[in-house]
C-alpha cells in the first residue's frame, strides 16, 4: 500500500453550503412554520426554486442534500434556522420583516482524518423497531416508535455514535454518558397530515472520528429519520 493510498483510507473531505436565518418568530409567516411541521418543511424547500430535479421526482430534498435544524429563544422571540446544501440557496422572497438579520451563506470546506476529536450537536427522531408476534408465533420486526425518554434515547446515540469501544454507524466513538440528551417538544401537522409526529431530542457532545469516509455521508446524508422535518442534521465544530 502506498503512501496516497493510506491517506484516502483514513481522510475525507466534507464541502457543503449553510444558511442561517435569524427570524422573528411572532412575524405570520414564521409562526405558521413553528405550529406545522410540514409548512417548516415548505420554508426551508423554499430556499431553492428553480434547480433543475426530476419532475415528479419523490426524493427532491436529498438530490439536493437539503437538512436543517431550527432553535426557538421564546424570551427573545427568536427562530434561527440553520439550512445545509449542496447547492446555494436563495432567501429573496422571504418577507424583509420576518427576518431579524440578512440571511448568512457560508461555505463549510473541512477535512476529517482517523482520531480527529470533534464536538456536535444534532436534533434527531431517535426510534426503533418494535418486535411483535408473527403468524408463526415468533417474534418479528414490528413498526418504528419513538423513544421518549433519555435512557432510550442514549441505546439510539449508542446504534448510531457507537461508545468507548465499539464504533457506531457512522463511523465514530463516543461516551454516550458524556453526551447531554435533551426531550424536545414534538413537531407536527394538522388536516391533512394529521398523523404527522414527530418526537425530537437534542444530543450535545464530543465524538472521535473512526472511519472518515461513514462520517462525511453522515454529515452529507443526515442520520436517522424524519429528516425532511429539520431532524438529523449533524453540526460541528
Amino acid at each position: 500500500m502506498n503512501d496516497h493510498t493510506r491517506a484516502a483510507r483514513t481522510t475525507d473531505r466534507f464541502v457543503t453550503s449553510h444558511s442561517v436565518l435569524t427570524l422573528d418568530a411572532r412575524h405570520p409567516y414564521v409562526t405558521k412554520s413553528l405550529v406545522d411541521a410540514q409548512d417548516m418543511h415548505r420554508t426551508v424547500m423554499s430556499g431553492f426554486q428553480g434547480w433543475e430535479v426530476e419532475e415528479g421526482s419523490r426524493d427532491v430534498r436529498a438530490q439536493m442534500g437539503i437538512l436543517s435544524t431550527w432553535a426557538l429563544d421564546l424570551k427573545a422571540a427568536s427562530l434561527v434556522l440553520v439550512v445545509q446544501s449542496r447547492v446555494p440557496a436563495d432567501w429573496g422572497h422571504v418577507p424583509k420583516a420576518a427576518l431579524r438579520d440578512d440571511p448568512h451563506l457560508l461555505t463549510v470546506d473541512r477535512t476529517f482524518r482517523v482520531g480527529d476529536s470533534v464536538a456536535f450537536r444534532t436534533v434527531v427522531n431517535p426510534t426503533y423497531n418494535k418486535p411483535q408476534d408473527g403468524p408463526d408465533g415468533r417474534m418479528v420486526r414490528g413498526k418504528r416508535v419513538a423513544h421518549t425518554n433519555p435512557d432510550g434515547v442514549k441505546k439510539w446515540l449508542k446504534r448510531h455514535f457507537g461508545d468507548s469501544w465499539q464504533p457506531g454507524r457512522i463511523g465514530v466513538l463516543t461516551d454516550p454518558d458524556r453526551v447531554a440528551v435533551r426531550m424536545l417538544p414534538a413537531v407536527s401537522s394538522p388536516s391533512p397530515h394529521k398523523r404527522l409526529k414527530v418526537c425530537r431530542a437534542e444530543l450535545r457532545g464530543s465524538l472521535t472520528v473512526t472511519d472518515p469516509g461513514a462520517f462525511v455521508a453522515a454529515l452529507s446524508e443526515g442520520i436517522g429519520h424524519a429528516r425532511a422535518y429539520s431532524c438529523g442534521l449533524l453540526l460541528t465544530r
